[in-house]
């Protein structure tokens, strides 16, 4: 079974961020990567990722400790999410979380961050499921 860079860390840094807050620009910015050119990142430079189960059935499936590893990119409101960016294909949304919060997505995706990456540069494609989202 594949296993993710850094998938042993301390448990207190595991806690450390929920999801990402709204802030007053995109919540997704495109970041060029070595390993896989260009990919949608939160402002902070984390990359973005889907989960096949949800990609299968367009249902929220990472909740409870899921959350822990790979925390949701979260806005205040849908009207902090443009609907396009340029030079993105896909179109941009929001979906509401089982916890009430809202979660955006990309051509209907939820986006979530892994907490064990480092700015710019995706650690886990293809583990488990998880995808990164290229441009």
């Amino acid at each position: 079974m594949k296993r993710c860079v850094g998938l042993f860390v301390l448990l207190g840094a595991l806690v450390a961020a929920p999801g990402i807050g709204a802030t007053s620009k995109a919540p997704v910015i495109v970041i060029k990567t070595q390993a896989f050119g260009r990919v949608l990142a939160a402002p902070n430079h984390l990359a973005l990722y889907y989960w096949t189960p949800e990609k299968r059935d367009r249902r929220i499936h990472c909740t409870g400790s899921c959350l822990t590893a790979w925390p949701p990119l979260i806005v205040r409101s849908a009207g902090a999410v443009p609907r396009r960016l340029a030079r993105v294909r896909g179109t941009f949304g929001t979906v509401r979380r089982p916890d009430g919060r809202l979660q955006v997505t990309y051509n209907r995706l939820p986006l979530y961050t892994y907490h064990a990456d480092p700015r710019n540069r995706p650690l886990c494609n293809n583990v488990d499921g998880w995808f990164v989202v290229r441009a």
